[in-house]
């Protein structure tokens, strides 16, 4: 990528600028260090910085010198307003670097960023971390990032530092659309997760025990996923993994069950009324895939 008005040496392009020393922050400069990039490091309060430099970091003195420091700027800060606070004064400084973004926000902000950034003739990347703080640095760890292909591409090797990142298109409100939506999944995920463990429990099964049988039923679930994902965008919904109306019987099933052994119905309740309304709107002899119908025309069914 062409640097406008900024020439970049050798050892340049190996530096690496993370500004917001949180807990995401300080691991995400911790990763670059351990691939072997010069890393600076600014944070609002210096303190959370000492660590940091004791394993090889540079504090930078101001955010103009965190800035100025090379030709990659990470930012990992509580909000847009923070980042927009923050690098707003030495916006001049970003010219011909790139500015990639790991702040949890929403798609028009991220899209405003982008702007802002072009305004000020720097590259930009709007990014989530998808997989906490624990794994960052390590392959499992899935890192999405939307805007500039440019950008992304000449700084593959750095951001591949931080775990498996995927680039999903020029858009950059993709990374925050996919954010929310994979949040969604895995608390999804959890949820049911969570009451099965409480189902289990009242029947005196050890949680890790019942974990070890779950996790290996995960990979025909993950299966389904990408079944039903092509049946969501044809609008085709097969009744080969069973109908809505015997998934709710199965879900009242549940319900009722859980309510014998006197725990929470919440988690089975929300399932059950998604596939009763499901079958209200036709579609009880259609695949389970369809409650997708439901959920896309929820506004107009409520």
């Amino acid at each position: 990528m062409r640097k406008t008005g900024v020439t970049m040496s050798r050892n340049e392009q190996s530096a690496v600028t993370v500004i917001g020393l949180g807990q995401m922050g300080t691991r995400l400069a911790q990763a670059f260090l351990a691939a072997g990039y010069t890393v600076t490091v600014w944070n609002r309060s210096a303190a959370k910085a000492d660590a940091l430099v004791a394993q090889g970091a540079t504090r930078a003195a101001t955010i103009e010198a965190a800035v100025a420091a090379g030709p990659l700027v990470v930012v990992c800060l509580p909000d847009y307003a923070t980042v927009h606070g923050v690098l707003g004064p030495v916006a001049a400084s970003l010219r011909g670097r790139t500015l990639v973004n790991l702040t949890s926000g929403t798609p028009l902000e991220a899209t405003e960023a982008a702007d802002w950034s072009a305004g000020h003739d720097a590259e930009y990347l709007d990014g989530a971390a998808m997989s906490g703080t624990r794994l960052v640095g390590r392959p499992e760890a899935l890192f999405v990032f939307s805007g500039s292909r440019p950008a992304f591409d000449t700084y593959t090797a750095e951001l591949k530092s931080l775990g498996n990142s995927v680039h999903l298109g020029a858009d950059p409100a993709l990374a925050p659309v996919y954010d929310t939506a994979l949040f969604g999944l895995a608390w999804g995920a959890l949820a049911g997760f969570y009451h099965s463990l409480a189902l289990v429990g009242a029947a005196g099964v050890d949680p890790t025990e019942f974990a070890s049988v779950a996790t290996a039923h995960m990979p025909f679930v993950t299966s389904l996923m990408t079944e039903h994902a092509r049946q969501a965008r044809d609008g085709v919904y097969p009744d080969d993994d069973g109908t809505v109306e015997v998934h709710a019987a199965a879900m009242a099933h549940l319900a009722h069950t859980s309510a014998a052994q006197n725990i929470g119905v919440a988690v089975p309740a929300l399932f059950r009324s998604l596939l009763e309304q499901t079958a209200a709107n036709g579609h009880g002899a259609s695949g389970i895939a369809s409650v997708i119908e439901t959920i896309t025309k929820g506004a107009h069914n409520v």
